[in-house]
């Protein structure tokens, strides 16, 4: 029996276009779904990156995101832009009764997500925000560990998400350093990975209290349109702009309803870090440490292990027995970045005929855009915030 067709259109042909379009065109290779998922059509601002459409696996293209949003053809929208274009693209989307998948964070305002998560809900289509860690085969597990009580009561979370991509004064302004078009800068772009892993866990973040800092505030302004791809070889305009969002956030969290301690880091200016995103959970009976550039393996701590042979032992996350892992290559054949987003596609896929979401809806970014929200509230006051 042939499977039901899904029309798929995406905006935004950049960093994660490609990643996306990646997991659209694998995830029918390795995954049995319930449905087929078609590759429509590629949506972009500029026609010179639309030309990537074919080789991606795109039937077509299109400047005018409104029409393709509005197409009867069209059953879901996968929303890759920068982040001030989430809310319309996407309550636009909702509108038209289309799924709706949709990058972190979720808005560059709490106001906007929450009206976003009002859309989808009004409409009653299926809604997905992309972070993408929890997609991570050793995430999984560790979330079964908790949730199996094999670390016992958490004492502690410890996150950092730390990158070096902006450190040279030379790189160009970029969006990402815009207010206007990213809401926040480390804080948004990163942190908000960390606040999700924590907040799917061990708890939701009851209050916070934090700092934030720019460490380079002026950047110039290249002859072109650099997009997010900005090289410090660039050729100057002679102009030069305000970075006016964070280059660093800190924060201290407490976990609701728990004695859970939280801190934070996320930050552009760690030199030697490319995308360090790691997590440490600490608790009575037991740790578990984990990061992104080692992603197939994770640290375990068990404390009821005889005292002669304790110790952190390094768990391969691929066996058939992890998350997701039965689908993809034989135990120790690692996985890497882009298949996490492949696991995203499938989850949502595999429950489009299911009221329950195992995977980030929009309420959970909107949990998190609070949380960014009282971060920021609490670096301007220095004291502890609410996340309300």
């Amino acid at each position: 029996m042939a499977k039901k067709k899904v029309n798929v259109a995406l905006i935004g042909a950049q960093f994660m276009g490609k990643t996306h379009s990646n997991a659209w065109r694998k995830v029918g290779m390795f995954f049995d779904l319930p449905v087929e998922p078609v590759m429509k059509v590629l949506c972009g601002k500029f026609p010179e990156e639309l030309a990537v459409a074919d080789k991606y696996g795109w039937q077509e293209t299109s400047l005018d995101w409104e029409a393709i949003v509005n197409r009867p053809d069209i059953d879901i929208v996968d929303v890759c832009t920068p982040n001030f274009l989430h809310p319309p693209l996407a309550i636009a989307a909702a509108k038209a009764g289309k799924h709706v998948i949709c990058e972190k964070p979720l808005a560059n305002s709490l106001a906007d997500a929450e009206a976003m998560l009002a859309a989808v809900k009004k409409a009653g289509v299926k809604h997905m925000c992309g972070f993408s860690y929890r997609f991570a085969p050793a995430v999984g597990t560790i979330k079964k560990m908790i949730a199996g009580g094999e670390l016992g009561k958490i004492f502690h979370f410890r996150a950092a998400y730390q990158q070096d991509w902006i450190v040279d004064p030379n790189f160009p302004m970029v969006w990402r350093l815009k207010k206007k078009h990213t809401g926040s800068g480390a804080l948004g772009d990163i942190g908000a990975h960390i606040v999700d892993l924590c907040q799917y866990l061990v708890g939701d973040v009851s209050e916070v209290c934090s700092t934030m800092q720019t460490f380079i505030k002026k950047r110039f302004v290249s002859e072109s349109d650099t997009g997010i791809s900005g090289k410090s070889g660039e050729k100057r305009s002679g102009k030069m702009d305000t970075v006016d969002v964070d280059d660093a956030a800190i924060f201290l969290g407490r976990i609701k309803g728990a004695d859970t301690l939280a801190t934070f880091e996320a930050t552009r200016f760690a030199p030697g870090r490319r995308n360090f995103n790691s997590i440490e959970i600490y608790g009575s009976e037991g740790s578990v440490l984990w990061n992104q550039e080692d992603m197939n393996f994770f640290q375990y701590f068990n404390r009821n292990d005889p005292p002669l042979a304790q110790g952190f032992r390094r768990i391969h996350a691929t066996d058939p027995g992890h998350p997701y892992m039965k689908a993809w290559w034989p135990a120790g054949h690692i996985i890497g970045y882009e298949h996490l987003f492949v696991h995203e596609i499938y989850d949502f896929l595999n429950n489009l005929g299911s009221k329950k979401a195992p995977y980030s809806t929009f309420d959970d970014a909107v949990k998190c855009q609070k949380v960014l929200q009282a971060v920021e509230k609490a670096s301007a006051t220095k004291k502890w915030e609410p996340v309300k």
